[in-house]
């Protein structure tokens, strides 16, 4: 009796080992699952690295950007500003709908607090390029990088091809990016009647989607030299990626013009 009762305790023993075994697949199963959906999550909101993104500021540019190569960028006949004969060119990639862009250009309040607490020194740079290219000091290149994800930014970027049709480019961009959150057709009609368009034949060019194709031409150069979100920009070809204060600028550009 003894040996049975001996015997009968071992089966249990084996049986509560044998049952841990497979708690103890489960349990990595399990965990292997999480993960696989993880990692399946993080490729399709990243995209891979390959999908293009907003921008905001990175901690420390300046030393990336000093070490990079510089980048020949056709110009093409994109809208600009200054003169063609300028020492210094900077070309922005941008998207009317991206919130970095508008802090770029010192119109998006919320971001530029954000970053103004991060870098109390943070100075948007749109403005202050604009200036520049005004003043006859750089040329001031804008080229459209609509991103697939922000629905109205591809007919703003039309709306301001309408618009530099009537050399009024500039003041129109400004004005999108000042009215970011009411993009949309009526908002393109408004600004054009402020800025003293025709207006019949801006709404026949918005109708007519003529812009569509030289749009996606520029988004598709535009991956193509390394752009992957919005702002981009390129200073005589050296790349600044994001929201940066105009102070990284500056000192490239007095880099440039020393040359």
């Amino acid at each position: 009796m003894p040996e049975e009762r001996h015997h009968q305790s071992k089966s249990h023993e084996e049986k509560e080992e044998d049952s841990f075994k497979i708690s103890k697949i489960r349990l990595w199963q399990g965990i292997s699952i999480i993960l696989v959906i993880a990692i399946i999550f993080l490729w399709f909101n990243q995209g891979n690295g390959t999908q293009p993104q907003a921008q905001g500021p990175s901690q420390n540019p300046s030393q990336e950007q000093q070490a990079q190569q510089r980048i020949n960028i056709d110009i093409g006949d994109s809208p600009s500003l200054g003169p063609k004969n300028a020492k210094v060119t900077v070309i922005e990639f941008s998207d009317f709908e991206c919130p970095y862009c508008g802090a770029a250009m010192g119109t998006h309040e919320e971001l530029i607090k954000r970053f103004k607490s991060q870098n109390p020194n943070w100075e948007a740079a749109g403005p202050k390029l604009e200036e520049l290219a005004r003043q006859g000091k750089i040329r001031l290149v804008f080229k459209q990088f609509p991103l697939d994800f922000h629905q109205n930014a591809l007919p703003a970027a039309e709306a301001s091809l309408c618009a530099n049709e009537q050399g009024k480019f500039w003041e129109y961009q400004g004005e999108l990016f000042k009215n970011q959150e009411k993009l949309g057709k009526d908002l393109y009609i408004e600004l054009a009647e402020k800025l003293g368009l025709n207006k019949d034949k801006f709404t026949q060019c918005i109708k007519s989607n003529k812009y569509q194709q030289k749009i996606q031409d520029e988004l598709d150069y535009g991956k193509q030299i390394g752009v992957s979100g919005t702002p981009t920009f390129f200073v005589n070809g050296l790349k600044i990626v994001g929201a940066q204060p105009y102070s990284i600028f500056k000192q490239i550009i007095d880099g440039e013009l020393k040359k």
